[in-house]
């Protein structure tokens, strides 16, 4: 009885907020609007879709919140181009990160279109549209107006996402318990995804470290995409700790100890050690020398708490670790030898959808699969996964650029939450198809093209 309350609930909420995103898009000209209720769906989007296959037993009903999130895309563009005036004299100003975003796509486009790889036709356009999905957000973020409120509105969805989590996380450690145990995410993944039920606690083995205690999600769809989410929120807190009057900065210290209490949570190694490099990228962004020096110090503790105080079970867990003797970290190892071997012999790639953990690689044609980066290196070629770390580093370079130069306080906090979030997020992507995770990659890519709008008249102006 409880799960078809819960269904209830979840579709009132959902379709509460599709039909106010609708009004706002069809009648009002809003596409802008879109990004909020993205940022409400996605952070929980595979808890709901797990209740609502338990409560319903529909394919078909899962299958329509699925496609809500790309139909609210299509809604929001759509919406651009039909109430934009004037948009054949609007002046193409192209900068790097539009140039490079728009190579990258029209490449993985040609791959489908060639007639490259073993995936069918179908899973091949599937494997674009998840492709194409952070460029559709950055697009928007790019042709996004808001006022000052609306713009904190943004940040304060961001803040509770953290509140929420670590709220969640708390009551999980408290009961002993995973929040996916009782949302039917074994069986959803048993009968949607084909992915039978694994490790000690009924779910996967992503959920519990080599000692067999647990690693936490909260809402999230696993804890490894919960520890990289963390990271927007503790990045955005920062920036508003930092850019706000001391007596009424408290709060942000609070969203970043939430954030960073999750991360402890999740227990994600990859993600941890991302946190401090995402810590380091800050601190010498800001010029931080005591927070350099604290990143520092806490390395070195932890170094040698390792070696010294540590018990030998710990110890050998960070030396197989760091050694990749570990059984985890040796499997990335073999997938990333698998990778580099299949692009060596075929320089060109593979074709699409023939790498990575998407449900449109079949199982028996997946090759590789644990590094972003090698995932496109291996279906689009070395061209491909080029493109796509050039686009990375444009996208981190130009946003800081935009940090530094520009007056307005908004665009400001955007830019650096959307380029130091993107740097926190590169070692997760040598680790997994963090691409997958859609709160924290495609808002961040919404951000970033929120903050790039005034590139081209910051760049005049200096010039």
């Amino acid at each position: 009885m409880i799960y078809y309350l819960l269904f209830f609930l979840i579709l009132v909420a959902v379709l509460a907020g599709g039909l106010w995103v609708f009004k706002k898009c069809v009648f009002e000209g809003k596409w802008e609007y879109a990004i909020f209720f993205l940022m409400g769906y996605l952070p929980a989007y595979n808890t709901m879709l797990s209740l609502i296959f338990l409560a319903t037993d529909a394919k078909e009903v899962v299958s329509l919140f699925q496609f809500l999130k790309e139909g609210v895309i299509m809604l929001a563009i759509g919406s651009f181009f039909v109430y934009k005036k004037n948009l054949l004299e609007m002046p193409l100003r192209l900068n790097l990160v539009d140039k490079l975003f728009a190579g990258f796509l029209c490449l993985a486009l040609l791959y489908v279109i060639i007639p490259l790889g073993e995936s069918t036709a179908v899973n091949k356009v599937l494997y674009l549209k998840n492709m194409v999905i952070p460029g559709a957000f950055y697009f928007l973020g790019r042709n996004t107006f808001f006022s000052t409120t609306e713009e904190s509105r943004v940040f304060s969805i961001v803040f509770f996402i953290a509140l929420a989590a670590f709220v969640v996380n708390l009551a999980e450690f408290a009961l002993g318990t995973h929040l996916q145990q009782y949302t039917g995410y074994a069986y959803f993944n048993m009968l949607m995804n084909d992915m039978p039920a694994t490790g000690n606690y009924g779910l996967t083995w992503t959920f519990e470290t080599q000692t067999m205690s647990r690693r936490l999600a909260a809402f999230f769809s696993d804890p490894l995409e919960l520890a990289s989410s963390v990271m927007l929120g503790f990045s955005s807190g920062l920036i508003w700790y930092l850019s706000t009057k001391k007596e009424s900065s408290w709060p942000y210290l609070l969203a970043m100890i939430f954030s960073f209490g999750s991360l402890m949570f999740a227990s994600s190694r990859a993600a941890f050690a991302a946190f401090f490099i995402m810590l380091f990228f800050i601190a010498f962004v800001f010029n931080l020398k005591r927070l350099i020096l604290l990143a520092s110090v806490v390395v070195i503790l932890f170094i040698v708490g390792v070696i010294y105080f540590a018990s030998r079970e710990f110890y050998f867990f960070v030396w197989d670790t760091v050694t990749f003797q570990n059984a985890s970290s040796a499997g990335h190892l073999l997938e990333w030898i698998l990778s580099w071997s299949s692009m060596i012999e075929n320089p060109l790639g593979i074709g699409i959808a023939m790498s990575g953990n998407l449900s449109s690689v079949e199982d028996d044609l997946r090759l590789g699969g644990e590094n972003q980066f090698l995932i496109y290196g291996v279906q689009l070629g070395f061209l491909g996964m080029i493109l796509y770390v050039a686009l990375l580093v444009a996208a981190i370079l130009l946003s800081i650029r935009v940090f530094y130069r520009t007056s307005d306080t908004m665009t400001a906090r955007f830019a650096f939450v959307g380029a130091t979030v993107k740097v926190g997020m590169v070692l997760p992507l040598f680790t997994a198809n963090a691409d997958m995770y859609g709160y924290v990659s495609w808002v961040s890519w919404w951000m970033i093209g929120y903050a790039l709008k005034s590139y081209g008249s910051l760049k005049l102006q200096r010039g």
